[in-house]
């Protein structure tokens, strides 16, 4: 049964598997989703030999079969034909799609506007791509929500001194422009709601001058797969040369990511065969060359999601270092695998310290370093905190679905 209340959903991409819009879908207030690209199964994109369309094979979620879908799947391929044959660089490709993005949700909501005009119109939105939108929707006078997806201009802060003391490891890494900003300014200056995945970003948000009233955490939500139910994970009595401690670290190579950190961690264990470190995702740092062929190290690179798993469960404590993060899904993706981590402050709290993993008091190489060997010394602590995962019914479709109705119930 549709409620009195509507959402309009605009999402670019497939961010968070299409949570929002399902949660609002499950409560009945989805009017529509607006987004980019929707591919149904049987779909002859799905069928195409053409590698830049793959990625497309994502774009649909079975919770949404029967919901009110506006998509520009075929604007869209176009739109990117033209970016490559006009060899556009990643930053400047990714505002033009922002812009382009915007302009064909503009379009769409004005064509259905009208039928929902008994409705109480809430419209959401994800950061970065809600300016253009969300000054339409005031001229509709409908609620503004946005999802914001990281802790914005502090954040960029933290990662600015970062690279201005490490220039070495990324050389080429520039700021974002002023006009960015700004515009994100503008985007929450429009909306009547900033929803937050932590208290992490909710504090930089606050101190980057964000009113405070505004802000709402909110869960992520997070379904464990199927087959890491019932999986029992191994620790030996020892760790040896012939089985190592498997350090994972999973996710961009990045500054922000703390990879500065962990390298000045693990410089000191390159001989150690008692431990071996496996960073698996794109690596956007000149990596040193002492550490480049190093026999405990694997550089990995960029792997598709669905072989993420493979490593979860090969390894035996998950390194999530990071300077800063909305939250850090991976966390929740190591622990549905009950693999311990070893967690900075700066993202969504999720490890209980000395529980079931260890948090950082800093990020720092020694800080890094001190945790690591403790648990390859205690193979026995790997394995209790192991014992110790436990859901987080917190992270559920039903919990973010809850928090929803209260936010604007609460108006």
């Amino acid at each position: 049964m549709k409620s009195e209340i509507q959402w309009f959903c605009c999402q670019l991409g497939a961010r968070e598997h299409y949570s929002i819009p399902r949660s609002l879908e499950q409560a009945g207030q989805l009017g529509a989703l607006f987004t980019d690209a929707w591919v149904k199964p049987d779909s002859l994109l799905n069928k195409l030999p053409i590698n830049s369309l793959k990625s497309l094979g994502d774009r649909h979620h079975s919770a949404l079969s029967q919901s009110s879908i506006y998509s520009a799947t075929n604007q869209l391929i176009l739109f990117e034909a033209q970016q490559r044959l006009l060899k556009t660089s990643a930053w400047p490709r990714m505002i033009a799609r922002n812009d382009w993005y915007q302009r064909q949700i503009i379009r769409k909501l004005k064509q259905i506007s009208s039928q929902y005009s008994t409705s109480k119109i809430v419209v959401f939105s994800y950061s970065y791509a809600a300016l253009e939108i969300f000054k339409y929707a005031k001229s509709q006078g409908w609620m503004t929500v946005l999802g914001q997806i990281d802790p914005g201009i502090e954040e960029e802060k933290i990662v600015i001194a970062e690279a201005q003391k490490y220039t070495d490891l990324a050389p080429d890494w520039q700021p974002v422009s002023s006009e960015y900003w700004d515009n994100w300014r503008q985007e929450c200056e429009l909306s009547d709601y900033i929803l937050v995945n932590s208290e992490w970003s909710r504090q930089l948000l606050v101190q980057g001058d964000v009113m405070p009233a505004k802000i709402k955490t909110v869960p992520l939500v997070y379904k464990m797969p199927s087959n890491a139910q019932n999986f029992q994970r191994q620790y030996p009595d020892t760790f040896t040369g012939d089985h190592p401690m498997r350090v994972l670290f999973l996710g961009l190579v990045t500054l922000r990511k703390g990879i500065r950190a962990c390298l000045e961690a693990i410089t000191s264990l390159i001989e150690d065969d008692t431990i071996e470190f496996w960073f698996v995702g794109n690596q956007q740092i000149e990596i040193p060359e002492a550490l480049r062929d190093c026999r405990n190290i694997h550089w990995v690179g960029a792997v598709p999601r669905s072989e993420t798993a493979n490593y979860y469960q090969q390894a035996d404590v998950f390194l999530f270092p990071t300077l800063s993060d909305g939250f850090g899904l991976t966390q929740l993706e190591a622990q549905a695998w009950r693999l311990p981590i070893i967690a900075s402050k700066h993202c969504g709290e999720v490890v209980t310290d000395n529980i079931d993993g260890i948090v950082l008091n800093d990020v720092t190489g020694e800080d890094i370093q001190q945790a690591l060997i403790q648990l390859k010394n205690s193979p026995e602590q790997l394995r209790t905190m192991s014992q110790m995962i436990q859901p987080k019914p917190q992270f559920s479709i039903d919990s973010l679905s809850q928090s929803l109705q209260t936010l604007i119930g609460a108006d």
